[in-house]
């Protein structure tokens, strides 16, 4: 039962270390770390995951492309987030072996890479901002993993 959230190119300390200590409490088992993301041994990125970054297990890479590869060859559904997604998160088999694309804070997730996922959610919003702040969109779709996997 993989349950992953993948960094790709987050720049923001309290970010990475919110989205650590989250996927702490939401019963995921792994962080993947892409190359160009700040630092996880940061100061402000510990200090954020209040200890958290002791217990997630942080994987890192350089190859997207293989990276996803391995992941995929585990049985792990791979799931980028946009605004333009074409499946509603809440109607997504989120329950187990998946793992989420999280963008960078800027620019999102590069082309590329939502290209390799299995499928592109979106997150619900029916007020008027355009976008998540990315700690905030992973914990979304964190807590509806674990609400899937606590409704079976």
């Amino acid at each position: 039962d993989n349950r992953l959230v993948i960094l790709e190119r987050l720049q923001d300390p309290g970010n990475m270390g919110t989205i650590i200590r989250t996927a702490d409490a939401m019963g995921f088992n792994g962080v993947v770390i892409s190359h160009g993301c700040v630092d996880p041994y940061n100061p402000k990125v510990l200090r954020s995951t209040m200890g958290s970054v002791f217990r997630v297990p942080l994987y890192f890479y350089t190859d997207t492309e293989e990276a996803f590869s391995i992941i995929k060859n585990r049985g792990v559904r791979i799931y980028a987030t946009s605004p333009r997604g074409t499946t509603n998160c809440h109607d997504a088999e989120l329950g187990n072996n998946i793992a989420f694309i999280i963008g960078n804070e800027a620019s999102g997730i590069a082309e590329e890479t939502a290209s390799l996922a299995d499928e592109i959610l979106t997150i619900p919003m029916p007020g008027r901002a355009e976008s998540l702040n990315a700690s905030v969109a992973a914990a979304v779709l964190m807590y509806e993993s674990l609400r899937q996997r606590l409704a079976v």
